[in-house]
């Protein structure tokens, strides 16, 4: 670190200057941010395996106080389920069929902003980007959190064919998910007759094409799925850190909602949450 400051220092422009100081600055706070949210979930993990805090706090060099007030302050450990220091959002764009223009429908756009506020609430700085019109995304990015199904994008339609448990699929009646597992299709409750106030959502974190890391990918039926996924990733996401962690895994998530709002009015897991290390042995 002494050498990049002074590196940095050396240069002469000062317009440079403080463009790099700013972009060197922005990394080490998030640098800050990260190593305080690991420190935090080892104390957490060291507490659980039953070492007390005087003990960790003996280990760690510290007052017992300060490793209690380290327990229970900062930047959760469940965060990192989203992503480390950067995330960036991703919806996809539609045609104005009215103009040549383009948009992000309203039920995206909803679902985009409430996921990059769960993600801010974890101290995450949260950058936004969009599947283009022909479905084009690069996906071997870090930190992805793709709002995206199968149907709008050739390379999302291809990362969930890497799924080695859930796979997509279309009849006459419309879109469903099937746990090749146990062979149970899940589908939308708008196309029962009558039509019931419930979605089917997918939640998992998929292989890059590069191979060189994973990514969020999350995708209903209908826009009320994708919305109930976000939902539950709002209000269950410590379980679900606890679970799975940053490894690849994926679940079919049932949204019910209100009639007059669409809003999730209850969400619950429809298959087990699958862990893809395991379903691949």
């Amino acid at each position: 670190m002494p050498g990049e400051l002074e590196r940095i220092a050396q240069i002469d422009d000062p317009h440079e200057l403080l463009r790099v100081a700013t972009e060197r600055l922005a990394e080490a706070q998030q640098e800050v941010t990260e190593l305080a949210r690991l420190r935090r979930r080892l104390i957490q993990e060291l507490h659980a395996q039953g070492l007390s805090y005087a003990q960790i706090a003996h280990a760690a060099g510290l007052s017992r106080g300060r490793i209690h007030q380290i327990r229970h302050t900062g930047p959760a450990p469940e965060g990192a389920f989203l992503g480390a220091g950067e995330v960036t959002v991703v919806t996809p764009l539609r045609p104005d069929p009215a103009s040549d223009r383009t948009y992000v429908a309203l039920d995206d756009l909803k679902t985009g902003q409430r996921l990059g506020d769960l993600a801010r609430t974890f101290d995450l700085t949260v950058n936004t980007d969009h599947v283009g019109l022909d479905g084009g995304i690069d996906l071997n990015r870090a930190g992805l959190l793709v709002i995206c199904g199968p149907r709008m994008s050739p390379a999302m339609h291809e990362a969930y064919g890497k799924d080695p448990v859930l796979e997509w699929e279309r009849d006459e009646a419309g879109w469903l998910l099937r746990d090749t597992r146990t062979g149970a299709e899940h589908r939308s409750g708008q196309e029962d007759a009558p039509p019931r106030l419930y979605d089917v959502g997918y939640l998992g974190r998929l292989p890059r094409p590069d191979g060189n890391g994973s990514f969020l990918a999350i995708a209903g039926i209908h826009p009320e799925g994708s919305l109930g996924v976000v939902h539950l990733l709002t209000t269950d996401i410590g379980s679900l850190w606890g679970q799975v962690g940053n490894d690849r895994f994926s679940v079919v998530v049932g949204t019910e909602y209100s009639a007059d709002t669409h809003e999730p009015v209850r969400t619950e897991l429809l298959t087990p949450i699958y862990r893809h290390d395991e379903a691949a042995t």
